[in-house]
């Protein structure tokens, strides 16, 4: 899955000795035995554990002892010469799109899937193309750089598609779920290892969230969330977010979870770190945990039919 003989020519172009190894929690494992692999070559080899949750999430101590920081599983978001990157590309049998076939709504669709798949997304469109549908994708942008790719804090690459609706091959409903917000189109999911086709609904979403902002009506404290993470500091919009509402305090955290939250007892929290943050992990905190935009509705500058979702450019 991971070639660290590719690994190993690059380190030796750059003629590099030490290395710091940053993986994913759903790739942690895979990172002893390459650590192994490249120490058994000659190569001073860290391991870093702290949890990492994308490209944006980047260890920043490993250049007190390596010369090079290599991350897993993700494309480029931050460039640096002292930082490798290193994606995890899955394959799945593309013969499982027959599936798909019933539950597309229109003839032209545009694609979009997650890191792990976008060297499938030729075959994809070849495959869509010879059973009568025009297929369009994005051109990639800095933060996606490869065509189709979205993240959770990016869906530059489906918006302006003149397409009638949308295909997300991936797992999980929140990817597909922004497109259908940042697009207004039909979302159809495919989930090519459980084989699961969904049409997305993002009215639940929206639901969920406008009785989220009605239960932080009654809040008296609201705690403006900065993070202290490379891909993810965005300390103008904290500032203009501060300045909507006389009872807010910017609070800078590097990992946002319950307890830290809990324990500095604000009634409301405003999230600008990982938008995932606010959406999917709301039932872990006790509190709202509000998007930008949820806050602009609040505080009476940005009206609920104007809702917009949270990206990071």
């Amino acid at each position: 899955m991971i070639s660290v003989d590719n690994l190993i020519n690059e380190l030796k172009e750059r003629n590099i000795r030490s290395a710091t190894l940053q993986f994913p929690e759903g790739l942690k494992r895979e990172g002893k035995e390459i650590a192994l692999q490249l120490k058994r070559k000659g190569y001073s080899i860290t391991l870093n554990g702290d949890p990492c949750y994308g490209a944006c999430d980047l260890c920043r101590t490993n250049r007190e002892y390596s010369e090079v920081l290599i991350h897993f599983g993700h494309s480029q978001m931050i460039e640096s010469r002292n930082v490798i990157y290193s994606p995890v590309f899955l394959d799945f049998p593309l013969k499982n799109l027959d599936l798909v076939l019933p539950y597309l709504p229109a003839r032209s669709i545009g694609l979009a899937t997650t890191v792990q798949h976008v060297h499938l997304i030729e075959p994809l469109k070849k495959f869509f193309e010879n059973n009568g549908y025009t297929v369009l994708t994005g051109n990639g942008s800095p933060r996606t750089p490869y065509p189709a790719q979205v993240l959770g804090c990016s869906f530059s690459n489906v918006k302006g598609l003149d397409v009638q609706a949308f295909l997300f091959v991936g797992t999980g409903l929140f990817h597909p779920t922004g497109i259908a917000l940042s697009t207004g189109k039909i979302v159809i999911a495919f989930d090519p290892y459980t084989l699961a086709v969904t049409e997305v609904n993002s009215e639940r979403f929206l639901r969920k969230r406008f009785a989220l902002i009605e239960s932080a009506r009654k809040a008296s404290s609201f705690g403006i969330i900065l993070s202290t993470k490379p891909g993810q500091s965005r300390i103008k919009l904290v500032k203009y977010l501060e300045s909507l509402c006389f009872e807010s305090i910017i609070i800078s955290m590097q990992e946002i979870t319950p307890d830290n939250l809990l324990n500095l007892g604000f009634d409301c929290y405003v999230n600008t770190a990982c938008p995932r943050i606010s959406y999917d992990d709301q039932k872990r905190f006790n509190v709202p945990v509000l998007s930008p935009g949820e806050f602009e509705i609040l505080c009476g500058v940005r009206d609920w039919n104007q809702y917009i979702l949270d990206e990071i450019s």
